[in-house]
């Protein structure tokens, strides 16, 4: 009796939903004293994702989307991170 595999495909959970990296990444890129600093945080962190990715089988265009989105949420948080509470008067305008 032969027992074929079954097939299966891998559902990624996407990055840009994990609030916790975005909001820490986001952190740490504002720490950053530099702009050089900053780029080099940036290309460590977007290694370790590609890394994860490749391990468990993205292909490379859903890598880069991944990717995509996940740093536009960081700048979105790092935008979000740099305004908060600088309004005048408060935040109950």
């Amino acid at each position: 009796m032969d027992i074929e595999p079954a097939a299966c495909s891998v559902v990624v959970f996407p990055l840009v939903r994990r609030i916790g990296k975005v909001r820490d990444v986001a952190r740490k890129m504002l720490d950053k004293s530099t702009d050089r600093h900053a780029e080099s945080y940036r290309d460590q962190v977007t290694t370790g994702l590609l890394g994860h990715m490749v391990r468990i089988g993205i292909p490379d265009q859903e890598q880069d989307e991944q990717l995509g989105a996940f740093w536009s949420a960081v700048d979105a948080e790092m935008t979000r991170l740099t305004y908060r509470g600088s309004r005048p008067g408060g935040s109950a305008a």
